[in-house]
């Protein structure tokens, strides 16, 4: 009798187990694929889906930071955010040679992007690299990093899933 009933409540046993969030094969990490970097990129999320926000790259120059003009010159760079008004988006910023190499990376917050009054929607921020002299660039990869969930190490039972890609590292090719 026991046997009979054992085939009628494992699958009920089992839409339980996924109901409360527990799952029967494990948690998985997965990391989303970066996106094509460029002066000007459509931000979006780890499904590759538009977000409906754009960021650009406006203008850049090499000069010394006014708080550390002794360290010699960084990349200082411009950029501005469309469409992340109601929602805050990051992006990594890279300044890259003429290869596309990257020399060095950060993060862009569009809550960074708050003025001057003529253009509210700009922002500027500093790269540091080892060797400005060969900075050809400064370009946006768009996969948004404003949202990364828990990873499976930190939250086996509600972590895991699709995270953003990494920020690149000094010589990744963008």
């Amino acid at each position: 009798m026991f046997r009979a009933r054992l085939p009628a409540v494992a699958p009920l046993a089992l839409v339980l187990l996924a109901l409360s969030g527990c799952s029967v094969l494990g948690c998985t990490d997965t990391t989303a694929k970066r996106g094509k970097a460029d002066v000007g990129v459509q931000v979006v999320d780890t499904d590759v889906r538009p977000l409906g926000v754009t960021a650009a790259v406006v203008g850049w120059r090499l000069e010394p930071h006014p708080q550390v003009p002794a360290e010699g010159d960084r990349v200082h760079f411009r950029f501005r955010f469309d469409g992340a008004e109601q929602s805050a988006r990051v992006v990594d910023a890279c300044a890259v040679d003429k290869e596309r190499v990257a020399l060095g990376c950060q993060k862009v917050y569009s809550s960074q992007a708050f003025g001057p009054a003529d253009d509210p929607l700009t922002g500027d921020d500093w790269l540091t690299v080892e060797h400005p002299e060969q900075v050809a660039g400064v370009l946006l990869i768009p996969n948004d990093q404003s949202y990364d969930r828990r990873t499976c190490g930190v939250d086996p039972k509600d972590g895991g899933g699709m995270h953003p890609p990494e920020t690149p590292n000094r010589g990744d090719q963008l």
